[in-house]
């Protein structure tokens, strides 16, 4: 199932929040459907067989997490493996030449595209890294690692729009926006700034965080 033009819905909460858990992030993805979204993106198996009954493409990750290594994001095949069997039609994996525990991620492009049949979105951080996706065979290419990583954490809290431009002026795969979008105003710069898509997480699916928000910059201390 391709991803169209449009906004993708992350469906995703972390194991201390209130709504953790895949009937929690099932009924998010539906709610997300049900307002337009064209997409939805979600972290491992059960959550993504339970986004994908709202009937949408699903960009599946599974975060693996370990004390030795900065790459926890689809790290591996068998990480890659589990999410399509869950479901998920796209799997998105780090693409940053950053160290990892499993196979570098030339080789995982490649294996996730030729033995599971999956389409690929590069999570990436730079030019450089989203020019080299696209060379290793990668669908889609996006943003969002950037300011996330140590050659671009000096970026502020908007978005990297430049980013987005430049890389959509020199590849013919789809550019997707995400990463810092928590306004409808920054995700429309995004697609005049030639994102095929953007996606949005905390600012749509996570009430605990926007709470925190309105609480600390809007009501008197």
């Amino acid at each position: 199932m391709r991803l169209g033009k449009g906004l993708v819905v992350s469906c995703q909460a972390r194991p201390d929040n209130p709504l953790h858990g895949p009937q929690f992030m099932g009924a998010m993805a539906r709610a997300a459907r049900d307002g337009g979204a064209v997409g939805i993106r979600a972290n491992g198996p059960d959550d993504i067989a339970a986004v994908k009954l709202a009937g949408l493409p699903v960009i599946g990750i599974h975060k693996v997490f370990s004390a030795d290594y900065e790459v926890y994001i689809t790290p591996d095949f068998s990480a890659a493996q589990a999410i399509v069997s869950a479901g998920a039609e796209i799997v998105a994996l780090d693409c940053t030449p950053r160290r990892r525990a499993g196979e570098v991620p030339e080789l995982l492009v490649r294996r996730i595209i030729e033995e599971l049949g999956a389409e690929v979105f590069a999570d990436i951080a730079t030019l450089d890294e989203g020019l080299a996706a696209a060379d290793w065979g990668a669908t889609y290419v996006a943003t969002t690692l950037s300011g996330y990583t140590e050659d671009t954490q000096s970026r502020p809290e908007t978005p990297d729009l430049d980013l987005v431009e430049s890389l959509a002026s020199r590849l013919s795969i789809p550019v997707v926006a995400e990463g810092r979008y928590t306004s409808p105003l920054l995700v429309r710069q995004a697609f005049e700034a030639g994102a095929h898509a953007v996606v949005v997480g905390t600012m749509i699916t996570n009430p605990r965080e926007i709470t925190r928000s309105f609480v600390r910059n809007g009501v008197p201390s």
